[in-house]
């Protein structure tokens, strides 16, 4: 790629000139001519301007999970080590902000806010009073103020589904977690799970002793949950396990073999995230790949779009995860 130095050799003016009118600068008074002259020998060379970021200042990332959250799910851990890494690249000056630290302690000047885990309507509000900048990642807690960029587990989990349906697959497990609602101290369903309860139900596959979950997404759950359909279903277990999360897969791995359940052949298991561990597990495990980089990537665009060019409208994306296939489904 041509730098501004070879432009101006080539069209025969001063370097000073030259970046003047690659950079559209209103005050340069030259002729018609020789600004043509000028785009002409920039694009014979393939000239490309630098994009130069601009400065964004008194922004925080809203980490609103545990480190017992963070440690039983790397995914949240690798989410937030991405963002941190990508917010320099965007020129983004980002201040971490634990839920350990509270709403309350959040600075009254900041410019916006990027967010993880999970928030009360009570939390929300003191946000709208702080910034109506701020993009949730992974959820959309407040589509109606802020923008979201998450993953699409609604067409994840069709898909699954569909891919053990096309394998010959018409017993299919659900094994996932619950979410703790700040709003209701109760557990909520996730959306997996609402999902695959509907589509399982419009293919008229629906088996609710299939179904078991309880709170968080951990390996340690996976692994129970998996001992207690064992246990529960006996020779009735399921021919596939759709599973909420990879962590929560490497668990049911764990417990189907140390029951000496051959894996595929008996039972297959689909997991999400595509963690790193999840290519050497035993066997390898079949999971939808989430571009973390991607979803960072795109909320860090979203909150420059609303603090530097000043966007009203709110925006909600979903990104589509790809199916990675290895040994745990056939």
């Amino acid at each position: 790629m041509a730098t501004i130095k070879e432009v101006a050799k080539d069209a025969g003016y001063s370097i000073a000139t030259v970046s003047r009118v690659l950079n559209n600068d209103p005050k340069l008074s030259v002729s018609d001519e020789t600004r043509e002259k000028i785009y002409e020998v920039a694009d014979k060379l393939n000239y490309k301007k630098k994009m130069v970021r601009p400065l964004v200042k008194n922004v925080v990332f809203l980490y609103w999970l545990t480190d017992k959250e963070e440690l039983e799910d790397v995914y949240f851990k690798s989410m937030r080590l991405e963002l941190e890494k990508l917010a320099k690249k965007f020129n983004v000056e980002l201040t971490t902000h634990k839920i350990t630290d509270g709403i309350e302690r959040i600075p009254t000047d900041i410019e916006g806010f990027i967010a993880v885990g999970t928030f009360s309507e009570k939390e929300l509000s003191h946000l709208r009073k702080l910034t109506m900048n701020g993009v949730f990642i992974d959820t959309t807690p407040d589509r109606c103020n802020y923008d979201s960029v998450r993953p699409d587990l609604l067409q994840v989990t069709k898909r699954a589904i569909d891919f053990f349906i096309e394998k010959g697959h018409k017993d299919i497990g659900f094994i996932g977690g619950t979410y703790h609602n700040p709003n209701t101290d109760e557990d909520d369903m996730d959306i997996r799970e609402v999902t695959f309860r509907q589509y399982m139900q419009e293919k008229g596959l629906l088996k609710e002793e299939y179904i078991f979950t309880h709170r968080g997404f951990s390996v340690d759950n996976g692994y129970h949950l998996m001992l207690d359909a064992i246990h529960t279903l006996g020779d009735q277990l399921p021919t596939a396990f759709y599973t909420a999360a990879d962590p929560i897969a490497v668990g049911c791995l764990q417990a189907l073999n140390e029951n000496g359940i051959v894996i595929p052949n008996r039972v297959s298991v689909i997991g999400i995230n595509n963690i790193s561990v999840a290519k050497y597990v035993s066997p390898p495990l079949t999971t939808f790949d989430i571009d973390l980089s991607e979803l960072c990537k795109n909320a860090l665009q979203l909150l420059t779009e609303q603090i530097v060019e000043n966007r009203k409208i709110i925006k909600t994306m979903y990104l589509g995860p790809e199916l990675i296939i290895r040994k745990s489904t056939n």
